[in-house]
């Protein structure tokens, strides 16, 4: 080949090779662009649901005051774990049996749900929300919580 062929050539790679990345760095501010609105949309989301997440959960002392204000105290432990201890007047209602027994929940009033410690709890405002139920909170801390803070609480079975 000669000179003149090998230098066009390589011009026409050069300018081919050239041609094909001038659409990307066209593109290239619209893809930070896009990953900007991307990741500020994702950490808004975590943010909403974190904040959520949090207000469903109330205090020992926050939970006190609904009580004595009338609120529903549903209790989502087993009939052996309510017949040791449990919050006066509540509605024992175990987890695994809630989906089916939503019907005997008052649905005019504010809910607190109750477990030990809390997680049950969790899961038990979950499955109220879903079925969109109003004002449902979850006790931080569980029954475990509420003991440590004096709040009353009856031994056995009513």
């Amino acid at each position: 080949m000669s000179k003149k062929h090998q230098k066009s050539k390589q011009y026409s790679s050069k300018t081919t090779s050239q041609q094909r990345h001038k659409p990307h760095k066209r593109n290239l501010p619209w893809l930070w662009i896009s990953l900007g609105v991307l990741f500020i949309a994702v950490v808004g989301i975590l943010l909403f649901n974190s904040m959520v997440a949090s207000s469903i959960e109330i205090t020992p002392a926050q939970a006190y005051v609904k009580f004595q204000k009338g609120a529903s105290f549903l209790d989502v432990r087993s009939q052996d774990e309510w017949d040791q201890f449990h919050i006066a007047g509540s509605i024992l209602i175990p987890l695994d049996q809630l989906q089916s027994r939503l019907g005997e929940l008052p649905g005019d009033k504010e809910i607190v749900v109750v477990c030990l410690s809390g997680h049950r709890a969790r899961s038990g405002v979950d499955i109220l929300q879903q079925a969109r139920f109003k004002h449902v909170y979850c006790l931080g801390g569980g029954l475990q919580a509420w003991m440590a803070a004096n709040y009353p609480i009856e031994r056995g079975s009513p």
